[in-house]
């Protein structure tokens, strides 16, 4: 079965997740708060096997659930069409971006955990949210390569934690299971696994570095080094 991706936010790393799972045999609905019209030329590039529909519509068909909006947006999340769907959330919280959130900027909840608040009967797995979108793309490898990349993941159910790397895997990933979602916080903004373990020159933009394969070790260790939880 090659399954279907549901995709609630179709912006940067929605539309790169949305090109890998085209391009690995995935059916993709694709879905933003501007209405599936919006989406039109974006569903055009990437073929016959992506469509838009509403956010709600995205997530009633999916067999997974990328959600991938501003955290500001987190709280109108058709929460009762996400409720016992395999969730990806791949959203960071940037306080320039979506305000002041209190209980992340004191860190009382991690990013995932405030997530989970507006999705609370979701089976939420948090991944993508580490690497840039244009590396995403150009890092994905077949299975077996000896350059292939890990992605982190976070949770507490297993199962779908399984179900998502089995995605990844097909999307071309290797996972590092980080732990349960309280755990998050070392994949977070400004950990030592976001961003900079796939970047070849931390001193360049990053739309000027051509990225760089990171494995599964290279994760561990760059997890090793959030010691601190803030």
């Amino acid at each position: 079965m090659n399954g279907t991706l549901g995709i609630i936010g179709s912006g940067s790393i929605g539309g790169a997740v949305a090109r890998l799972a085209v391009d690995a045999g995935i059916d993709v609905v694709l879905s933003n708060s501007r209405g599936p019209e919006s989406l039109r030329g974006l569903t055009e590039r990437l073929g016959p096997r992506a469509r838009a529909a509403t956010p709600a519509e995205a997530a009633g068909v999916g067999d997974w659930t990328v959600v991938a909006v501003p955290f500001s947006a987190v709280p109108h999340l058709p929460a009762d069409a996400l409720a016992g769907k395999i969730v990806i959330d791949a959203n960071n919280y940037y306080r320039l971006r979506d305000g002041a959130i209190a209980e992340l900027l004191t860190g009382s909840l991690t990013a995932g955990e405030l997530f989970q608040r507006y999705a609370p009967a979701a089976r939420t797995v948090k991944t993508f949210n580490t690497i840039y979108f244009e590396h995403l793309i150009s890092l994905a490898r077949p299975a077996g390569s000896p350059d292939r990349s890990a992605l982190p993941i976070a949770g507490d159910d297993d199962a779908a934690k399984e179900s998502v790397t089995e995605l990844l895997d097909r999307l071309g990933y290797d996972t590092v299971d980080v732990g349960a979602t309280t755990e998050s916080w070392r994949i977070q903004e400004g950990s030592p696994a976001y961003v900079l373990p796939y970047l070849s020159d931390p001193r360049l933009p990053w739309p000027r570095d051509p990225g760089k394969p990171a494995d599964a070790t290279e994760i561990r260790t760059a997890l090793e080094q959030a010691r601190n939880r803030p």
